[in-house]
């Protein structure tokens, strides 16, 4: 059988946008930051005279003109507050509170969080008060996180982030992104470390389902993808558990019980149980869910066996029997077991690439356009062997994206299932060293007024290309153009790529097609 392989369906995160201003509660301590001092909201007496030192020389350097007598004032209040904690008012919480107020005045987050648990626990009627100190000074840390991430500069943003993290504990979304971000770096260890802790911050508060159900749905993903099978089937079922049904949540679980049946037969079946569960309730789901889910089952077929390999170890092993067998009966003994392995896969295979085959039918049926589901399909249809849809579909792909190496190679294998070798040999031929520029599309994300495009153009041939167009259209459901835009390539040397951007307006726009011109 051939088809492609490694079409893996990934993880989607949108880059977020920047936190607004966070309203007049916080006029407090905006008050303080132009030179005004803010007392705490809630009853908090110092209650002794080092805090009430502290307290002194706290406000002093927030409103004084002098830097030098700021300095002074910071260093004065760190001692006293330090002597007071450490002596006998540890159990004070205005001499954590204070102390923790020193702490933001010189920006030191870990002391933030830790003076302020300290104070909040001994006095819980300022919970308020110190909740908006930390989310004041989240905001800005958050944004600049964001900010450094829009700039492609991973370092910066998770540090920001960190700095976030450990100023509102409670709030999971910089956990996620850190999260997001060292997934990104290849740091999948440090990714399932923040993804948990995202996941377990946000089942804390109702208003963070979304994040909760993002966190752990990538945390299985990452477990399973480096093999931490158990602990990714805990955190699948953990997920389900919580929100019953989810089709790609199934679908991933299924794809997991499917890795694990090479060792545990038994659990195939549960694979196809969850599968067939899925594709009956394909009524009820969207395309872009059905094609995931046709996307996530078709994956799960484990790779072709390699029965030249295994043919020519039982070769090796025959010719060394004594006495010796003649050709003709090594020849006959060792096809056969090579095609008894085939036939055993195709027939191991088709009921999961059947199953996609119907999920990604459904898809297909409402967005004709898309090319993630084009492809998929024509890719489950080789798997198949269903020589008049790997066609069919193939033909559809290359007409939505005649110029991505991928697609033509698809179309290469079909035609090679259909026994037409000139066309083949003309696609492969294409596919290797003819095309003139490698169109991939990296990006096809919802906006507010339409679509966010991302993309390359890469140039494989052993010469520089001369300049070219390329032309989107972007078409609603229907197939109708609701809107076109235009790449120009410049001349690119050999293996190098330009990248492009687009950003269609239109709220029914569904898919993109395209053509050099």
């Amino acid at each position: 059988m051939r088809t492609v392989r490694n079409l893996a369906v990934v993880m989607l995160c949108a880059l977020p946008a920047r936190l607004g201003a966070q309203g007049s509660q916080q006029q407090q301590q905006q008050q303080q930051q132009a030179g005004r001092w803010a007392d705490p909201k809630c009853d908090l007496k110092p209650g002794h005279f080092l805090v009430n030192q502290g307290y002194g020389f706290l406000k002093s350097a927030t409103t004084t003109k002098l830097e030098d007598q700021r300095k002074k004032d910071l260093a004065d209040a760190q001692r006293v507050l330090t002597q007071a904690v450490t002596g006998d008012q540890d159990k004070n919480p205005a001499a954590w509170y204070y102390l923790a107020r020193y702490y933001i005045m010189t920006d030191d987050p870990q002391g933030v969080d830790s003076a302020f648990r300290r104070a909040e626990a001994l006095k819980p009627q300022c919970a308020a008060d110190i909740g908006l100190w930390r989310r004041y000074l989240w905001v800005p840390a958050f944004n600049a996180g964001i900010a450094a991430w829009q700039a492609n500069n991973t370092d910066s943003a998770i540090a920001s982030f960190r700095r976030a993290n450990a100023l509102l504990t409670n709030e999971p979304t910089g956990f996620k992104y850190s999260a997001i971000l060292f997934y990104n770096a290849g740091q999948s260890d440090s990714a399932l470390l923040y993804f948990r802790r995202a996941a377990d911050v946000a089942a804390t508060d109702p208003k963070f389902a979304q994040d909760r159900k993002d966190a752990l749905y990538n945390l299985g993903r990452i477990q399973q993808s480096v093999q931490k099978l158990s602990e990714a089937q805990a955190t699948y079922k953990e997920y389900l558990g919580i929100y019953p049904n989810d089709p790609e949540t199934m679908a991933a679980l299924g794809s997991l019980y499917m890795l694990i049946s090479s060792k545990d037969a038994a659990y195939k079946d549960s694979a196809f149980a969850i599968y067939r569960q899925i594709v009956r309730r394909g009524d009820s789901m969207g395309y872009y869910q059905l094609y995931r889910v046709g996307a996530e089952i078709s994956q799960s077929v484990p790779e072709d066996p390699d029965t030249a390999a295994a043919g020519a170890s039982c070769r090796s092993a025959a010719r060394a029997k004594r006495p010796p067998l003649t050709v003709a009966r090594i020849r006959a003994t060792c096809d056969s077991a090579s095609k008894a392995m085939a036939k055993a896969y195709f027939a191991n295979s088709q009921e999961a690439f059947t199953l996609a085959a119907q999920a990604l039918t459904a898809a297909l049926r409402l967005n004709p356009y898309y090319r993630e589901t084009l492809i998929f399909l024509a890719n489950t249809s080789l798997g198949l062997h269903d020589t008049v849809n790997a066609l069919a579909m193939s033909r559809r792909l290359l007409a939505v994206d005649p110029m991505n190496r991928q697609s033509i190679k698809i179309m290469a294998y079909a035609q090679q299932q259909n026994h037409q070798v000139d066309s083949a040999v003309y696609y492969y031929k294409l596919a290797d060293s003819t095309l003139v520029g490698d169109v991939a599309v990296t990006m096809f994300d919802s906006t507010d007024t339409g679509r966010d495009v991302k993309g390359m153009v890469t140039n494989t041939r052993e010469r520089p290309n001369q300049p070219y167009n390329i032309v989107f259209e972007f078409v609603n459901l229907q197939g109708q153009v609701v809107v076109t835009d235009t790449v120009k390539v410049a001349p690119t040397p050999p293996g190098q790529a330009q990248q492009f951007e687009l950003k269609p307006a239109g709220p029914s726009i569904a898919a993109w097609r395209y053509k050099k011109q």
